[in-house]
């Protein structure tokens, strides 16, 4: 069966989630953050991560932006760093964070090839809003899904199934899209067709269902899409 529906994660996927950090660090009189950013970048990604799986395992959930807030706030500390205006100024940054270089012209690709195109983020919606307008992708996109319509996060089966319950379609018709190779494997084990994009060259997790594809960026979705 064919792939009428392109799925993309959001953040790392088709945001760059480091850009917060990596502007705030070219910023003047931000000498000692900028010594450390690449590690804080990494901590508030990592943890920002951990909250949500314990979240979801936990049944405790809150939203992605509290969570988003609290993984900075022990990448902070784990630096030595307690600046509010500093903190501030990252999770401001944090609402306009960039697409990736390829995103646009891929997006605008797969619609022109009649494909369907949807974001299913942990992401709470006025988050993702924030960052499909400033990347100026909303056009491109049918559909934004958040996981605080049903409140519980990825990798909960239950939010890979808003996929078909928003396009109408069976889990073979999904080509599903993700940087988090954890992702893709779970969305690989609902039924999906998967891609992990793994930019930094990073091992496979070890876990029950593996992606069925790995690209090392985006340029390349729109041809696969084509030959499934």
């Amino acid at each position: 069966m064919p792939v009428t529906t392109c799925i993309f994660d959001a953040y790392g996927t088709l945001f760059d989630v480091a850009a917060a950090a990596r502007i705030a660090a070219k910023e003047p009189g931000r000498e000692e953050f900028a010594a450390k950013w690449p590690q804080i970048a990494a901590d508030w990604r990592s943890k920002q991560l951990q909250y949500t799986w314990l979240r979801a395992v936990s049944d405790t959930h809150i939203d992605f932006w509290k969570v988003t807030q609290h993984g900075l706030d022990y990448a902070l500390e784990a630096a030595g760093l307690s600046s509010p205006e500093l903190r501030e100024r990252l999770l401001s940054l944090y609402w306009e964070l960039s697409a990736f270089p390829e995103v646009p012209a891929m997006l605008a690709e797969l619609k022109a090839a009649g494909l369907s195109t949807g974001i299913l983020s942990n992401g709470s919606p006025e988050m993702l809003n924030g960052a499909v307008e400033s990347a100026g992708i909303g056009e491109l996109l049918d559909a934004v899904l958040s996981v605080e319509s049903i409140g519980v996060f990825k990798p909960h089966a239950s939010v890979y199934a808003m996929v078909e319950d928003r396009f109408g379609t069976t889990p073979e018709q999904v080509l599903f899209v993700s940087s988090n190779g954890w992702d893709a494997s779970y969305a690989s084990r609902h039924g999906f067709q998967t891609v992990w994009v793994n930019r930094a060259g990073e091992p496979m997790d070890r876990l029950p269902s593996d992606p069925q594809f790995t690209m090392s960026d985006l340029t390349g979705i729109p041809e696969l899409a084509r030959t499934l």
